[in-house]
């Protein structure tokens, strides 16, 4: 895999993560918010991870010390946040704890996740034995309030809320808010909200 083509969009996914928790970006602002913000620490060594996993072999050797790092700094949170995890630019965690994400799950670009937010894996067993995983796919601009549940195979489309407390099963069409247990859509046509957007 060509680095060059990696290592800059990876910066670019951090520089966009920096704009959305401090409204602007600088390298000043990047290393501030990694040295005072718990919730912005375990982002930033899941971009780290993705920049040494996608380089060179030589470089590729010191993954093990940035899992510690990204380890420690999920734990510092409170938070399961793998650094497998396929995440677009401009995520955005607040308050953190509790928060439990699967590492095959995707997140697209100018997400938001509040604090016992879950995106799970769903298995189902057939009559005969056979086991079927999947797991959740949120597109761009969502914003999943505290507590939220999404499980399986479910895709949250562009731009849609899900409130706090909502229990997730089934495919939310985009600009939409749903609430409840089951949730159940509640508004169509919303606007998303994502403060400090970085450009898409």
């Amino acid at each position: 895999m060509d680095q060059n083509l990696v290592i800059p969009s990876t910066w670019k996914a951090l520089q966009s993560d920096t704009l959305r928790q401090a409204g602007h970006y600088s390298l000043l602002s990047c290393l501030r918010l990694v040295a005072t913000q718990r919730t912005f620490r375990p982002v930033a060594t899941l971009r780290l991870c993705h920049a040494v996993h996608s380089s060179t072999s030589f470089v590729r050797l010191f993954l093990p010390v940035c899992r510690v790092l990204h380890r420690f700094a999920c734990g510092r949170a409170c938070i399961d946040l793998p650094w497998r995890t396929s995440i677009g630019a401009g995520f955005s965690i607040a308050h953190g704890w509790g928060l439990v994400v699967n590492q095959d799950a995707v997140i697209g670009r100018n997400v938001t996740l509040f604090h016992g937010v879950t995106l799970g894996r769903r298995d189902r067993l057939s009559a005969e034995n056979k086991r079927t995983v999947s797991h959740p796919v949120i597109e761009d601009e969502v914003w999943i309030g505290p507590h939220a549940l999404i499980i399986g195979g479910v895709r949250i489309g562009r731009g849609s809320r899900i409130a706090g407390g909502a229990y997730v099963t089934d495919d939310v069409p985009p600009y939409s808010i749903v609430s409840g247990n089951p949730a159940v859509i509640v508004k169509r046509g919303c606007v998303p909200d994502v403060m400090n957007p970085s450009p898409l």
